[in-house]
C-alpha cells in the first residue's frame, strides 16, 4: 500500500485523547502530514441522553465527509464517544481512499481481551461478543474468533479473586549484545566494578521486596525473571541472583518460577547446574529464528544448532516446561523462512510457543536505521501475514491452542503476539499480566510494580527508572514509591 500525503491538518478539539485516536488512524494507514497537497480538517459533535450520539466530519479540501452513530445502550459515554470517533474516521478513510481493511479494525489497545472478558462480565453472550468486535471495532472475523477462543482459554486462570496472591517480576537490565529488534532498556553487560556495583543496589531491592511480602502479608504464586537477559550475568553473579530469588520467594503458594534464559551464547555448565538445582519450573529459550542468514542480520550470537542444543540441555530436568519465542516478520524472511523455523521448533516439541510479530519500535536500531533511511529489507504486510498463517495452522497441527495474547504499536503485518501452549502447560504469570488481575511486584531495572485495588476498582502502578545510571542513584527512592504504593492499597 502507497503511504498517503498531505500537507496540514487541524483538529477541531482540545481533547488529547481526539489527536492520539487521529494519529493512531494516520498511523494505520500510513499517513504522513507536512508532505503532499491536501488540506484536512476534522470536526466531532456528540450529544448525550440515554445514549450517545457521535457525528464526525472529515474536510478535504473542498470535499465534505460526515458519519453520525448512537453508542450502544450499556456502553461508558466516554467509551462510546472515543470508539464512534475513530470507527467514523476509519469508515470515511477506508471509503474516500479504498484502504484494505485492517484485520484488528480500529482495536488499539495491547490487551484486547480485556475487553472481551469485559462484555462477558456485562452478560453478552460469545455471538454478541463476536458482533460487536466486527461491527463495533472493524475487527477482522478470523481476529474476534481468536479473541474468543484465547479468553475462553484464559477464563479458568481470571476466576481466582484472592487479592493477597502476587507475583513477581526481577529484572536483570543486561544483554551480551544489542539485537537489531530490540527496543527494551536492556544494556551491553558492563565490566566488574560497574556489575559489582549493581549487584549491591539489587540485592537491597531484592529484600526490600521481601520484607514487604512479609509485612502485608502476600502470597507469591509465580516468580519471572526476565530482563534484558539473566543468563548474561557472570556465573558467580548468577547462581547468587538466583540462590537469592529462591530463598525470598519460593514459598508455599508458589506455582510457578519462570527464567528467560534466552540465548545460548549466554549459557555455561555452571549455569545449567544451578537452574537444575534451584525451583524454577519454566524457561523461555528464544531463537526468535532458525534461519541462519537471519540470525547473522539482527545480531544474534548464535547458531540454530546451538538452540538444539540448548534444548536438549534443558529437556534433561524432569518437569520443567520450556517456552521457545520466535519472531515473524524479520528483516530478509519470506512465509518460506517462517515454515522451516516452525517446523523445526516443532520437531523439538516444547510446550509453548510464543509467537511474536516484529514490531518497528523507538529505541531499536531497526527503527533508528528506518528514520535515517537506510534500506531494510522488511516483508511485505501481506507477506508478514501469510507468514502467521502458515505458523498458526502447523501450531494447532500439532496439539497447541492459543492461550494469551497482546499486541505492540507498529507491528509487522498489523498483527499481533500470541503463547500458544499444549494443555496444562500455560504460563499462569502471562495470563494474568496481560490481564492485569493480579498485583505484580517489580524488583530490578526498568521492572514494574502494579497493584490491582479492588476497593477503587482501578491499576495502581510505580516504575522502577530505565536508566541504570538513575536506577543505582536514586534506588532508595523508588524502594519508599513501591513501599507506599502498597501500604496504600492494603492498608498495613
Amino acid at each position: 500500500m502507497n503511504a498517503l500525503k498531505i500537507k496540514s491538518l487541524i483538529i477541531h478539539s482540545d481533547k488529547e485523547v481526539i489527536r492520539k485516536l487521529t494519529h493512531e488512524l494516520l498511523d494505520l494507514f500510513h499517513i504522513s502530514v507536512g508532505v503532499g497537497e491536501s488540506r484536512w480538517e476534522i470536526f466531532s459533535e456528540t450529544e448525550e441522553s440515554s445514549a450517545v450520539f457521535v457525528r464526525t466530519t472529515l474536510v478535504i479540501d473542498d470535499e465534505r465527509f460526515f458519519k453520525e452513530e448512537t453508542g450502544f445502550s450499556n456502553e461508558k459515554p466516554s467509551g462510546a464517544v472515543h470508539r464512534l470517533y475513530k470507527k467514523h474516521l476509519y469508515e470515511i478513510l477506508r471509503e474516500r481512499y479504498g484502504f484494505p481493511p485492517a484485520l484488528w479494525g480500529i482495536l488499539h489497545g495491547v490487551r484486547p481481551t480485556k475487553i472481551v472478558q469485559r462484555y462477558f462480565k456485562d452478560g453478552l453472550t460469545e455471538g454478541e461478543v463476536f458482533n460487536r468486535l466486527t461491527n463495533g471495532y472493524y475487527v477482522s472475523e478470523e481476529k474476534a474468533n481468536l479473541l474468543l477462543e484465547v479468553a475462553r482459554n484464559e477464563e479458568k486462570f481470571c476466576q481466582d479473586c484472592d487479592s493477597k496472591k502476587v507475583a513477581v517480576y526481577i529484572g536483570i537490565p543486561f544483554c551480551l549484545s544489542k539485537c537489531f529488534y530490540c527496543s527494551f532498556p536492556s544494556h551491553i553487560l558492563p565490566g566488574e566494578k560497574k556489575l559489582s556495583e549493581f549487584m549491591e543496589v539489587f540485592k537491597r531491592d531484592l529484600s526490600t521486596a521481601k520484607d514487604l511480602i512479609k509485612k502485608y502479608n502476600l502470597k507469591v504464586e509465580s516468580v519471572y525473571i526476565g530482563g534484558g537477559t539473566p543468563t548474561a550475568l557472570p556465573d558467580s553473579l548468577f547462581a547468587e541472583t538466583m540462590n537469592l530469588a529462591s530463598v525470598y520467594f519460593a514459598g508455599e503458594d508458589l506455582k510457578e518460577f519462570t527464567l528467560e534464559a534466552g540465548r545460548p551464547d549466554s549459557m555455561s555448565e555452571n549455569k545449567y547446574n544451578v537452574i537444575f538445582d534451584s525451583p524454577v519450573t519454566r524457561v523461555s529459550v528464544n531463537p526468535q529464528t532458525m534461519n541462519e542468514r537471519t540470525l547473522e542480520v539482527i545480531g544474534r550470537k548464535h547458531t540454530a544448532k546451538s538452540i538444539t542444543e540448548m534444548y536438549n540441555a534443558f529437556r534433561k530436568k524432569e518437569n520443567l516446561e520450556i517456552n521457545m519465542d520466535l519472531i515473524l516478520g524479520l528483516p530478509t524472511e519470506t512465509a518460506d523462512d517462517a515454515e522451516n523455523t516452525i517446523r523445526q521448533i516443532i520437531a523439538l516439541n516444547p510446550d509453548n510457543i510464543t509467537l511474536h510479530a516484529l514490531a518497528r519500535k523507538k529505541g531499536s536500531l531497526l527503527k533508528t536505521a528506518m528514520n535515517e533511511n537506510v534500506h531494510i529489507e522488511l516483508p511485505t504486510d501481506d507477506e508478514a501475514q501469510k507468514m502467521a498463517k502458515i505458523s498458526h495452522k502447523l501450531i494447532r497441527d500439532a496439539g497447541y491452542k492459543p492461550y494469551y495474547l497482546y499486541r505492540q504499536g507498529y507491528m509487522s503485518g498489523g498483527l499481533e503476539n500470541i503463547g500458544f501452549s499444549k494443555e496444562g502447560k500455560e504460563s499462569v504469570y502471562n495470563v494474568k499480566i496481560i490481564e492485569e488481575n493480579q498485583t505484580i511486584i517489580g524488583i530490578g531495572g526498568a521492572a514494574t510494580t502494579k497493584i490491582v485495588d479492588e476497593a477503587e476498582k482501578r491499576i495502581k502502578a510505580t516504575f522502577h527508572p530505565k536508566d541504570l545510571i538513575t536506577y543505582l542513584r536514586d534506588i532508595d527512592l523508588y524502594i519508599e514509591k513501591r513501599d507506599n504504593l502498597l501500604k496504600e492499597v492494603f492498608k498495613c
